[in-house]
Parts: C-alpha cells; sequence; structure tokens
C-alpha cells in the first residue's frame, strides 16, 4: 500500500464509501482476492428486536463491510473499512466483534492508510499487528485450514470446499440461505468429521432451525464422495416421534434429494438403495430380541447418524435405544439437541457419548441477534399454592372417600389431591388475559403445560366452560393435545400450528408438545405443570421463541402459575437475570399494595427445587402395559425414562388414590409483572402501577386533555383500544389496584402524574349534583329519567357505560326500546350529546 502515502491532503475528505473504492479494494486485488472472493456489505444477524415504551422496535442488525471467501459462501476473514482520514483503531473493535461472530479467527481494520490485523488463533494469546498488505487468499485458506485443525487431512480442504443447497424456496420465491451461525455450524462439523471425529454434537437453541443445518450438512457431504469411498454417503436421520421426522422429511429432504431417495423406515422389510432414511427409534426395534429390525442393516451400511433431539432416550448408557446406536457404530453420529443432559441419576449424560459440542448457539443469542423473539414473564400466585390446602378432620372428596390428614402443596396437586377450583380460576385468569391481549379482535395462540394428561383435560373443560362466546364462534376453540387424542390430536396440533388458521386457539398438553414441535404463531406459553429439569424448562420455553413474520408476532408471554420460572434465576440457564417485584392483595385477591422483593418470592409448602425431582411423567396402566403422561409405552417409547418395578407400582398406587375436592376457596393472591429493559437483554419485574404510568404518559396528552377525551363516548372508545393494546384492561384497572370505588379515568390520572388526587365516584356524584343541577332540570322529565339512570350506572359500574350503548342493558330495557329513549331527546343525535354533555361534567372537574 505505499503507493497511497502519495495523495494530497485532499484524501482526508474522503468518505467511507470512497476510501474503499480508492484504497481498500485496490489492495485487496492487489493481494489477489478475485472480485467474486470479496462480499461487501455482509448482513450476520437481523438486529435484535429492542422494546420501547410502544411494543418492539428492530435494532441495528451487524454488517460487515467485507467478508472474504477463498470458495463461495465459506466466509474466512472480516475486512472493517474507516474513512481515510479517521484513526484505523476506530475499526479494530468492530472487526473483532464481527469475527467472533462468524467464527473466524482473522480480522483486519483498515482507513486505507494502514492495515491492522487480528490474529484469534491463538486463543489464549490473540494478536493485533500492523501489516503492509493483506495476505493472499492462498495465504489466508491455508490459515483457515490449520486453525480448523485439517490443514494435515487431505480430506479437509475437499469437505470445507463442498458448497452448499439454496433448492429450498421461501415464500417470496428467493432462495432459503442458512444463517451465519448455522453455516458457522455445518463448518464445525465437517472440520471435526475430516479429523475422523465420529461423536459430534451440535448444540442450538430451540427455534434456531437444526433441521436446516442437518439438510446443508447432508448436501455438503453429498458433494464429498471422496469421503465415502467414492460414493455419495448413506445418511439415517433418527428421532423418537413422528412430528420429529415426518416434519424434515417431508418440508426439506424430498424437496432437495427427491422423493426416491428419501424413505422413512416404517417396518417389516429393511429396504435399501436410498439416500437419506428416516427411523423411530421404536420402529428399528421391532422383533423379536436379537432380530430386531435394524439388525437386517449390516453395522457399516450407514455413513452418517444424525441423532435429533439426542438429550432424550438415546443418551442413558443402559437405555434399550441406545443399542441401534452401538449397532451402527462405524457411522459418524452427529447430535443434535438445544438441551444437553448430564443426570447421573438416571445415568443419562450427552456428553459422555458425543463428546464436548463443537458448536453452541444459545437461546440469548438468538434473541440478541433478533432470530428469536424476546418474551415478557407473569408470575400469579393462588393462595393454595402459597400456603397449602389442609382438609377437615374426615372430610371426603367428591367420591365419598375420605381425605387423609395432611398440608397439601404444589408437589401433590394434580397428582395426590386435585382442587377443582383451582384449575378453574386458573382458566379464567388466562381467558381474562387473552382477551386483554386480543389484536383486532383475535386472540392470540396459547399453550398451556399441565402436569398429566388428566390435569390437562380438566383444564380443557375449564377454559371451555369459561369461554362460551369464543367456543360458540369457534367451536374448537380450545383443544387438549396428548398422546392418548391419537390421530385427532394430531389433526389439532397440525391446525394449531398454522399462522393462518383461526383454531384452536389454545392448545392444552402435558409433555407431548414439550421438544421438537415447530409452532411460530404461539404468542402465550402457559406453565400449570411444575418442573426441575433444565433442560425440559428451555424446551418448554422453546415453544414460544420463533418468529411469526406473518401475524406480525415479535414476543411472547409466560405466565406462570407454579413457580416453574424460577429456573431463569439458574446459572445454568443462559437468559437474563431477574429483579422481582411483587404486587400483594387482600384476602379476596385484590392488590393492596406492592414491594420490589430480591430474590424470587418463597416457595409455597413443599416447592423446593428438591422435592420435584421425583418423576415428571404421570402412568396409568391399560391394557397390562405401563404407560407414561402422553400414552406412551415406558419400555419403549420413551426409554430411558424410570422403569423400576417398585417405582412404577408406587406411582400406579399414588394415582389411584388420587383424591379431587370441590368447594375450595382458591384466589389469585399476586401477580408479578416482568418486561424487558431498554437494553434489550434483561428482564425487569414491574408493579401494575408502574406498568400503566408508562403506557400512559406514551399517549402524550397532559391530565386535561386526557379527561376530555375520555368523555366524549367515541374518543374515549379510542383511548380504551390504545391502552388494551398496552394490555391494560382499563375496566378492570380499579380491581386490579384494589380502588373499586374509583373510576378509571381517576385512577388513570393519578397513576400517570402522581400528586394528583385520587376522587371516588362518589365524591363526584355529590359534586355533580351540586355544581349542575341546572343541567339536569334544562331536560324534560322523560329525558331527565333517563340521564338519572346513567348517573345510577355510573355510580355502579364507572364511566365506561356512560354511551348510548348502555340503553340497550337493564335498567334502560324497563323503559323502552333503545329508540323509544332516544326519541325522548327531541332531534336524532341529542341523545349522544346530551350523555357526553353529562360526562364532560361529572367527569372534567379537578
Amino acid at each position: 500500500m505505499q503507493y497511497i502515502w502519495s495523495m494530497t491532503f485532499g484524501s482526508y475528505q474522503m468518505s467511507e464509501d470512497e476510501t474503499c473504492k480508492r484504497f481498500v479494494l485496490p489492495a485487496l486485488a492487489a493481494s489477489g482476492w478475485a472480485a467474486r472472493q470479496i462480499r461487501s456489505q455482509y448482513g450476520i444477524n437481523n438486529g435484535q428486536l429492542v422494546p420501547t415504551k410502544r411494543r418492539h422496535r428492530k435494532g441495528r442488525p451487524l454488517v460487515a463491510d467485507y467478508v472474504l471467501e477463498y470458495v463461495a459462501d465459506v466466509p474466512i476473514a472480516v475486512v472493517e473499512a474507516k474513512r481515510y482520514r479517521l484513526s484505523v483503531e476506530n475499526g479494530v473493535e468492530q472487526a473483532r466483534r464481527y469475527a467472533r461472530k462468524l467464527g473466524l479467527r482473522f480480522a483486519y481494520a483498515t482507513n486505507g492508510r494502514e492495515i491492522v490485523e487480528i490474529d484469534f488463533s491463538d486463543l489464549k494469546r490473540p494478536v493485533i499487528r500492523d501489516i503492509q498488505d493483506f495476505p493472499s487468499p492462498q495465504e489466508l485458506w491455508g490459515r483457515f485450514l490449520q486453525e480448523q485443525g485439517v490443514s494435515d487431512t487431505p480430506l479437509g480442504e475437499q469437505l470445507l470446499s463442498t458448497p452448499y443447497d439454496y433448492t429450498l424456496r421461501n415464500s417470496d420465491s428467493t432462495s432459503q440461505r442458512p444463517r451465519y451461525y448455522q453455516r458457522v455450524a455445518v463448518t464445525r462439523a465437517l472440520a471435526a468429521l475430516a479429523r475422523d471425529e465420529r461423536r459430534i454434537l451440535l448444540v442450538l437453541a430451540t427455534g434456531t432451525g437444526k433441521t436446516m443445518l442437518a439438510l446443508q450438512l447432508v448436501a455438503r457431504l453429498m458433494n464429498a464422495p471422496e469421503a465415502f469411498g467414492g460414493r455419495k454417503p448413506r445418511v439415517l436421520y433418527l428421532a423418537d416421534r413422528n412430528m420429529l421426522v415426518d416434519d424434515p422429511k417431508d418440508r426439506y429432504f424430498q424437496e432437495v434429494f427427491g422423493k426416491d431417495d428419501v424413505h422413512k423406515i416404517t417396518g417389516g422389510e429393511a429396504k435399501r438403495g436410498r439416500k437419506v432414511y428416516f427411523a423411530l427409534y421404536q420402529t428399528l426395534e421391532q422383533g423379536a430380541p436379537g432380530e430386531e429390525l435394524y439388525r437386517q442393516y449390516p453395522e457399516d451400511y450407514f455413513d452418517i447418524v444424525i441423532v435429533d433431539e439426542c438429550h432424550r432416550g438415546s443418551a442413558a448408557s443402559d437405555g434399550r435405544w441406545r443399542r441401534i446406536l452401538q449397532h451402527f457404530s462405524p457411522a459418524v453420529q452427529i447430535g443434535l439437541t438445544a438441551t444437553p443432559v448430564a443426570d447421573d441419576r438416571r445415568k443419562t449424560d450427552t456428553y459422555e457419548y458425543f463428546g464436548n459440542p463443537v458448536f453452541t448457539y444459545s437461546l440469548k443469542d438468538g434473541i440478541e441477534d433478533g432470530f428469536l423473539s424476546p418474551y415478557r414473564l407473569r408470575r400469579v400466585r393462588l393462595n393454595v399454592d402459597v400456603e397449602g390446602y389442609r382438609p377437615q378432620p374426615g372430610e371426603k372428596d367428591i367420591y365419598g372417600r375420605e381425605i387423609p390428614e395432611d398440608l397439601y402443596g404444589p408437589k401433590d396437586y394434580e397428582r395426590v389431591m386435585v382442587i377443582l377450583e383451582r384449575t378453574e380460576l386458573a382458566a379464567r385468569y388466562l381467558l381474562d388475559h387473552l382477551r386483554a391481549t386480543a389484536e383486532e379482535g383475535r386472540l392470540g395462540k396459547t399453550l398451556v403445560f399441565c402436569e398429566n394428561n388428566d390435569h390437562a383435560a380438566r383444564m380443557r373443560t375449564a377454559l371451555f366452560n369459561s369461554a362460551p362466546e369464543e367456543v360458540a364462534a369457534l367451536p374448537d376453540f380450545v383443544r387438549r393435545i396428548v398422546g392418548d387424542d391419537g390421530s385427532h390430536g394430531g389433526e389439532a396440533l397440525e391446525e394449531f400450528r398454522k399462522a393462518d388458521s383461526n383454531e384452536p386457539v389454545i392448545a392444552v398438553t402435558s409433555k407431548l408438545l414439550s421438544t421438537g414441535v415447530d409452532m411460530p404463531p404461539v404468542r402465550n406459553v402457559v406453565l400449570f405443570r411444575r418442573m426441575a429439569s433444565m433442560p425440559e424448562f428451555k424446551q418448554v420455553i422453546g415453544r414460544g421463541t420463533r418468529l411469526c413474520p406473518e401475524i406480525g408476532k415479535e414476543s411472547f408471554d409466560i405466565i406462570d402459575f407454579v413457580e416453574a420460572s424460577r429456573l431463569f434465576d439458574d446459572p445454568a440457564f443462559d437468559g437474563p437475570p431477574l429483579k422481582v417485584v411483587r404486587d400483594w392483595t387482600d384476602d379476596q385477591g385484590e392488590v393492596v399494595d406492592s414491594e420490589d422483593l430480591t430474590p424470587a418470592p418463597e416457595s409455597g409448602p413443599d416447592a423446593d427445587v428438591e422435592s420435584a425431582a421425583e418423576p415428571q411423567a404421570d402412568y396409568t396402566q391399560q391394557d397390562g402395559g405401563v404407560f407414561d403422561a402422553d400414552g406412551d409405552s415406558v419400555a419403549g417409547a420413551q426409554d430411558g425414562d424410570i422403569t423400576d418395578d417398585e417405582e412404577i407400582d408406587r406411582i400406579l398406587s399414588r394415582s389411584r388414590n388420587r383424591f379431587t375436592v370441590k368447594g375450595v376457596d382458591v384466589y389469585k393472591v399476586g401477580e408479578l409483572r416482568y418486561i424487558l429493559k431498554d437494553d434489550g437483554k434483561r428482564l425487569q419485574l414491574v408493579t401494575v402501577q408502574q406498568w400503566v404510568h408508562d403506557r400512559v404518559l406514551e399517549l402524550d396528552l397532559d391530565p386535561a386533555q386526557l379527561r376530555t377525551q375520555w368523555a366524549q363516548a367515541k374518543s374515549r372508545a379510542v383511548l380504551m383500544a390504545a391502552l388494551k393494546s398496552a394490555q391494560i384492561d382499563v375496566e378492570r384497572l380499579p380491581e386490579e389496584l384494589g380502588m373499586r370505588e374509583v373510576d378509571p379515568v381517576d385512577l388513570l390520572v393519578s397513576v400517570a402524574w402522581e400528586g394528583l388526587a385520587v376522587v371516588s365516584r362518589d365524591e363526584r356524584l355529590t359534586w355533580f349534583r351540586r355544581e349542575h343541577a341546572e343541567f339536569l332540570e334544562s331536560f324534560g322529565p322523560r329525558a331527565k329519567e333517563v340521564l338519572e339512570a346513567m348517573l345510577l350506572k355510573f355510580e355502579e359500574s364507572g364511566s365506561p357505560q356512560l354511551k348510548v350503548e348502555t340503553l340497550r342493558v337493564p335498567p334502560f330495557t324497563e323503559m323502552g326500546r333503545v329508540a323509544e329513549l332516544t326519541s325522548r331527546f327531541g332531534e336524532p343525535g341529542k341523545a349522544h350529546q346530551a350523555i357526553d354533555d353529562l360526562a364532560a361534567r361529572l367527569l372534567t372537574a379537578v
């Protein structure tokens, strides 16, 4: 770059783009880089969804000025350019950041006059140095192969040079291209294979595209026949549930490799001559001992075995399914999971079998990159969970059985003790939340996790009975989807997963839908089942993390009735730290005070983490066999679950002695609302008052303007809709804040502008009758009768009732029809004007 120094002082006035054109690109060309090897404005991520006072905004995506590729679509270095007059040091940190994101060990910063190389090839001792010229493509490619550990293997360069496949198309007909982290994962896996590693683990958060990763990995391997004796490899894609094999087979692999070369093993004779096989463990182990179906394939028949959700049964060292992997041990086995498991109690260790992951992409990474939905969290406490439930001496359940005297707590509910009102209250709360957060009249799709199938059935019934209007419009508004529901449940699941499907809106399950199912439209994940397993918790939360642009879903809500979300506080969870604020209530469940608390609220009776170490599945006996909560056989469908005979007997005995009670006083004793802080990374819990305060101030009105708009029925409806979209149910606000005697508009004003006095509805009525008696007397007797009834309605229910539409409900219906009542005011429109005038006089005084 010696010629650069001959430039005049005018060069210092150049923009960054001019600097690149006149100096950076020529310098790269001088080092041997062809135009096709230089990718400009290389998009890395989507830009984080950052919370604002008006929902979310998309942060600026990371875009590298240049990425260098020796072969197409395989980045090997980043170049960050700054304008000529700036110091080259201004680009160093940016170049380092982009390189680390892309999994690269070499990055360059330049201002057209100088070049700085950032070398991460030795992670313990990274080096930053000034250089005169960019390295050549051959030199940098050699370094890349060396840092991948494949420079001494002839196969390494070939595997890392194979092309990606772009057959799959998006809805706009553009090619589906792997994201940056998927490319890094593929590169790491190919390098491990080239190093002759036979067990490879890839860990990616739920919703980040493990299937796309697997497809691209297989596609690239198909283009490297020398790695498999001069032929294309044979691949086995292995999982434990139909939905985990059917979806990738139908939507991905058949589209790329064709139906003739993609085959699902369904039993019977072992078919051959295909490229990619899909199979369930359960299918492969069919047959008498020693004659199982998988034995019909020679041990070395498959070259690659992809194990989806590898944290499940196959990782158990003494599990029956492990024998399938051991049979195909000559193959390279690639484990995919979001949640590796290391559980000594169940002899399950993903790391022990597959080794440490060659690549990890966490939930936190996905949210920060804008590829996953950020979330809000609500913790709802019920009195029987906090205080426990103790039956009276000699009390009997609804079936006439005497209940043993004991203090029952959360670990007993739905297993030993069923309190019907507990489920019914949770159902009502959930429906209130869905109605309050509906967008354009459409309730958000919701996934509810219950303790077991029986609990899921009761929750389904409670939701059904609490939503008569929704059920009348949508007969399948709520569905239970568990293993027992067979093909009907499968059909409901397919509809639930569709973004353009209106029903079911609510899917109730126990464990069936906790893993391996893409459900982008889900806006609410409801936790009504206790969890002690971090992998299970991450999987459940992952049901809501997928973005769904088709319906504008950019975030989701977690509603936790059982404090399962305390696992957010565990260091093993890669989500944000939490600050806790609790709403305190009286014995009627009304919020009366709030307090900041750290750490999370103390648990109710027997709700400690250790107590949840008991089996998470509930078991029932059918036709002589033992089945888990989703109807799968313990002996096969969930290998690795507890199968000890004494343990099963204990669980079955407990199930037979489950007591069901009715008539228990159950109410909400507290609610916590979490929102993302402005940094988009951390969650903060806020009181209802704080939430309302921020939302009202967003309206950009002063108190007088707010009252004036509220007084007019039409503008009041607009305000109420705006607040509802911000998750404030104005008509429930007096109840939520424990001030039922105060009108919503007065609460809105007092919470938003602290220090303004709160006036009760009785005080407003007294003032109105004293100051505006002549206003009422200005109307004829029959019109005055309507206005007096309006004042009574205000006293009972508040200002939202001050509108002509209220004339359609008692006591007005006893006075006559709406047309007759409005005619009492004379000309058309006079009734509207009179009621709005009444509201203005009643509500605008301070």
